[in-house]
């Protein structure tokens, strides 16, 4: 990355938004970084602005080819006030997975990270304290380039925006109802599923709507062959405890990558309990369910950390999971990994970097 970070400080901050009444990604802080890409030149003119719209030419290529990938992770404040960020390291890597398959330039990760560690230290009295709280970090890059031929832009930028937010749910950590999609389908191996990319999350919505027009929160998807096999529920990772044992879809290309997967995984290696990763087709936890082995279910992301499932809806088939109420195991893993995030818990694992 070429150049200096320049910062140019907003002159009157905005008022904070009531800490306790966040929701969830509707508050923005007074500055974002932007880095620009120009081909030859590579990525550069690092920069922290106030927080602003941003003018693009309408041929711009990203809103006319969708060439655009995102991140989210958060940071945290601790009761004696450092900041903490949870292995964002993960969170960039992952970034650069997704710029390769959309076909964008490669970031510099450690260059990147203290750019935005730059950011958030500016921003450190944007993060709320509150239980369940934190500072939503969003960065994403967009091609800006204002051709209309179908290639990769030959210009990009960079940008990282912050939301102080509360529950990524309005149910928070009380289990949400999922419908089972049978009709629509996420992505398909070799499509970009395993990608963080816009027209993943655009083609999802349909199917969302449908299921909260029956009243579900989410839907759980299937496998864009076969409509057999579980991937994911919602926009997040899944996993399920049957008979003692604790089940998540493998990664096929098509499932995304999670970080917080991963920390679960993790966790529950350390803990001795058993963790499988394979395929697992809804009939087979169907007849879990039947059989009285279906313990819990819950999904995973940086957005709601743990968001345990209570009933499962699979063409008509009802499954009520755990009496509808939380698992131990679910309550666990949210107590442990929020624990190790806010520094109210040991980090074994090194997972959590300061920002100074």
């Amino acid at each position: 990355m070429e150049g200096q970070l320049k910062i140019e400080r907003r002159e009157v901050l905005k008022e904070k938004p009531d800490f306790s009444r966040l929701g969830f990604g509707q508050y923005f802080t007074d500055h974002m970084l932007i880095i620009d890409y120009k081909e030859g030149k590579g990525w550069h003119d690092a920069r922290i602005v106030p927080y602003a719209p941003i003018t693009l030419d309408p041929a711009a290529m990203v809103f006319h080819y969708g060439q655009t990938v995102f991140e989210g992770l958060k940071a945290f404040k601790t009761t004696d006030n450092r900041v903490l960020l949870f292995r964002p390291e993960k969170n960039f890597a992952r970034l650069n997975r997704s710029n390769d398959r959309l076909t964008i330039p490669q970031i510099d990760e450690e260059q990147v990270l203290e750019a935005l560690k730059a950011l958030i230290s500016l921003e450190k009295d944007w993060i709320p304290t509150e239980p369940g709280t934190s500072l939503y970090i969003r960065p994403f890059i967009i091609a800006t380039e204002p051709c209309l031929g179908v290639r990769a832009s030959h210009e990009y930028k960079l940008m990282v925006i912050l939301s102080p937010v509360g529950a990524y749910y309005a149910e928070g950590l009380e289990p949400v109802h999922i419908n089972v999609e049978s009709k629509y389908v996420r992505a398909v191996r070799g499509g970009t599923g395993a990608a963080k990319t816009a027209g993943n999350y655009a083609s999802s919505i349909k199917a969302q709507v449908e299921a909260k027009e029956s009243g579900y929160s989410q839907v759980l998807w299937l496998d864009g062959i076969e409509q057999r096999y579980i991937e994911e529920v919602g926009s997040m990772n899944v996993f399920f405890k049957i008979d003692g044992q604790v089940l998540t879809p493998e990664l096929n290309g098509s499932i995304l990558d999670g970080v917080t997967r991963d920390s679960i995984i993790t966790l529950l290696k350390e803990w001795g309990i058993p963790v499988v990763e394979r395929k697992l087709s809804i009939e087979e936890l169907h007849e879990a369910y039947q059989n009285g082995t279906f313990e819990e279910a819950f999904g995973t992301g940086t957005a709601a950390v743990i968001s345990p499932i209570g009933e499962l809806n699979w063409l008509n088939h009802k499954m009520i999971i755990n009496d509808g109420k939380i698992g131990e195991l679910s309550q666990k893993l949210y107590d442990t990994i929020t624990g190790i995030q806010t520094g109210k818990l040991a980090d074994p694992f090194h997972w959590v970097v300061e920002v100074n």
